[in-house]
């Protein structure tokens, strides 16, 4: 059985599809090997992943993009010669017309440019509407999480039985960080008091003002003794959102974090926040329970099933209900003891390499 995926993603700006490529190919590979696991364009696993930049050289990132372009917009069939030989070809949402002549699939990150379409550029709800055809007809389909499965039955009347869950997984790095490696990142970005963590790209749906509200809710005691810390890519945001992440009091935005520092800088916290409207996976939430950090987090879609009893679940929409969760975890070291230790045990549920196991299952029973 031989695997063809695409992975054109992993060349442009992106977050979440990009982090699940990466890793799942890396991990498919050392389970299966290169040759039942290929890639269009090629895949360099010795390159680090920056979700700003291109995992490949310019100019393998130039013909790459070059070459989808070509697919996707004349009538020269790139895919079919790209992929002769494989027995499934597993499609992005940047694939318009897949190869012919083999099993079509596809992986369900998250449905929000359908349920929550305001929270999307127009550029991305186009780019979305585009690949639901590819959904539609695809032989089977993954979703990351029952949550995405029951959205996709439901937005796109996509059949149960044609979508198997599996979970997205974490690195390795997030379940063996070191209290070294803590202590190095507050060194590294001046985290010198205790600190709520807040990780993921400057968007809308990341639900951010309501968290600066919230921690600006916190008495002033609590304020003076620690500080709100951003992180992450900016993102498409509205002007007030831009304006509240850079200028907000006791709270600081620190950008683009590099992928291996993430993990000190996730275990150095003393609470995840992550109060995201809608989640179709949510690597950062998974990420921090790894590390050993507390979390409060979203009673909505995902977050949940991800969570399990290892976080405090609030409705995000409610600034007083996401207060008080801040600040019973900030006074009670014991409740963050209970679950930090929680957050281990439920976040070894999702290890890429488990991911891969039974992906490849998937795609055996498929061939």
């Amino acid at each position: 059985m031989r695997v063809a995926i695409d992975a054109t993603p992993l060349l442009v700006r992106s977050a979440g599809v990009k982090n699940y490529l990466y890793y799942w190919i890396k991990h498919l590979r050392r389970l299966a090997g290169p040759d039942a696991i290929r890639t269009f364009p090629g895949f360099d696993a010795s390159r680090p992943l920056n979700h700003n930049a291109s995992t490949a050289d310019p100019l393998r990132t130039f013909f790459g993009l070059g070459a989808l372009a070509v697919s996707n917009y004349t009538p020269v069939p790139v895919l079919d010669w790209a992929t002769r030989g494989c027995d499934v070809f597993h499609a992005t949402n940047l694939v318009r017309r897949p190869p012919r002549g083999m099993r079509l699939t596809s992986t369900i990150h998250d449905m929000t440019s359908w349920t929550m379409p305001e929270l999307h550029s127009s550029a991305t709800r186009r780019a979305d509407a585009a690949a639901a055809e590819i959904l539609r007809c695809a032989d089977r389909l993954i979703a990351v999480s029952e949550a995405t499965k029951e959205d996709a039955v439901k937005v796109l009347g996509i059949p149960a039985e044609r979508i198997t869950v599996i979970h997205s997984g974490v690195p390795s790095a997030f379940f063996e960080v070191t209290q070294q490696q803590a202590e190095a990142a507050r060194a590294k970005y001046g985290l010198n008091l205790p600190f709520v963590f807040a990780l993921g790209t400057i968007e809308p749906r990341k639900n951010l003002p309501r968290l600066l509200a919230a921690f600006a809710g916190l008495p002033e005691s609590l304020r003076q003794q620690c500080e709100l810390v951003l992180a992450g890519p900016m993102g498409w945001a509205d002007n007030d959102t831009l304006a509240d992440v850079r200028n907000a009091a006791r709270a600081r935005y620190l950008g683009y974090i590099p992928e291996a520092d993430l993990p000190g800088v996730t275990a150095a916290a003393t609470i995840f926040a992550y109060p995201s409207l809608y989640e179709g996976f949510g690597f950062p939430l998974a990420q921090a329970m790894a590390a050993g950090t507390p979390c409060v987090t979203s009673n909505l879609s995902s977050m949940p099933e991800i969570a399990g009893d290892a976080a405090l679940l609030v409705d995000p929409l409610n600034i007083s209900e996401l207060r008080n969760a801040l600040e019973r975890l900030i006074l009670t070291p014991s409740l963050r003891e209970e679950l930090s230790l929680k957050g281990r045990v439920q976040s070894g549920r999702f290890r890429w390499e488990r991911t891969a196991v039974e992906s490849l299952k998937f795609f055996e029973k498929l061939a």
